[in-house]
């Protein structure tokens, strides 16, 4: 009896041993939902609150990924709703990753607070300037990377062109992005921008500063270019783009000097019927942020039908 109860001790001792050699048993990964909308559940169940694997104020960026990633959203969106897909993946990957509602009108109830890009552009720039100061203060990163969607790839050149932004961004990634501004309204595009585009608009405040022609406009174009030197840019843009009108007003090519990369997603798929919001949630495309955050480790992107919408 007193054989059987040491043998069962020491094996209990080897398997305790084993464990604590082992260490703590890691994470299971966040689950990743490639879809457009999979990140508006978790705004209704958690109104204001963070998306799995964001935000996380403890993060300190890793050897590898020495960068924390900040989401910027686009119009209408919020750092819960448009961005269900990137931020699992990106956390999954080892990223610090973070994300703000930018532009939400003050003094308005939620659901009101999370449908952001309303505000002003420079109003909304000044709130991203404040988030990538907390971030990098609370990562000890000296520059963060952006990856934007609409709105979001526009507003931030406001931030690093006169709110000292330029030294503190490394990459600045765009999905489906309007350097030239929006020509939805057609050939009268330029005209609107130009008489309407510092008119406030009812509840989007500050969207006729996507208009071409706009006050906003011309002051992204300072200098004759939408561009920083110094910043990597990557432009990932589709052809079904029914917001950016042409498509190709978001690729606009790097003077010298300037480091700019264009893609269009259906250039080596033409499954891929990606819109304006689909490509936010495709997870094609997110495979190509991942590959233009970390050129040196690159993932293969897959060729896969890529429905418009949903993503």
């Amino acid at each position: 009896m007193r054989r059987t109860i040491g043998l069962l001790g020491a094996a209990l001792l080897l398997i305790l041993t084993g464990a604590a050699l082992a260490g703590p048993a890691a994470a299971a990964p966040l689950p990743e939902d490639y879809n457009f909308f999979g990140g508006i559940p978790y705004e209704l169940a958690h109104p204001g609150g963070d998306l799995p694997g964001s935000n996380d104020w403890t993060c300190k960026p890793s050897a590898q990924h020495p960068r924390p990633v900040i989401l910027v959203h686009g119009t209408g969106g919020a750092k819960t709703t448009n961005w269900g897909s990137y931020a699992p993946m990106l956390a999954n990957r080892g990223y610090c990753v973070y994300a703000l509602t930018y532009g939400a009108l003050p003094g308005l109830p939620w659901p009101f607070t999370a449908v952001g890009g309303m505000d002003r552009q420079e109003v909304s720039a000044r709130q991203l300037a404040r988030f990538v100061d907390k971030v990098r203060s609370s990562t000890g990163a000296q520059t963060v990377d952006l990856v934007g969607h609409s709105q979001g790839t526009y507003m931030p050149t406001y931030y690093l062109k006169y709110l000292g932004g330029a030294d503190k961004v490394t990459n600045y990634v765009s999905l489906a992005p309007l350097w030239r501004g929006t020509g939805a309204f057609g050939p009268e595009s330029k005209a609107l921008g130009q008489a309407l585009g510092d008119v406030p608009m009812p509840f989007c405040v500050g969207c006729g500063g996507m208009l071409p022609g706009s006050p906003m406009h011309k002051k992204i174009w300072a200098g004759g270019s939408p561009y920083v030197r110094g910043v990597a840019y990557t432009n990932i843009a589709t052809r079904y783009d029914e917001m950016v009108v042409p498509y190709t007003s978001g690729l606009v090519p790097g003077r010298r000097g300037e480091t700019v990369r264009n893609i269009v997603v259906q250039d080596t798929c033409a499954q891929d019927y990606s819109d304006h919001m689909a490509i936010a949630g495709s997870r094609r495309a997110a495979y190509m942020v991942l590959n233009a955050l970390d050129p040196e480790h690159p993932v293969t992107v897959p060729c896969e039908f890529t429905p418009p919408f949903t993503g």
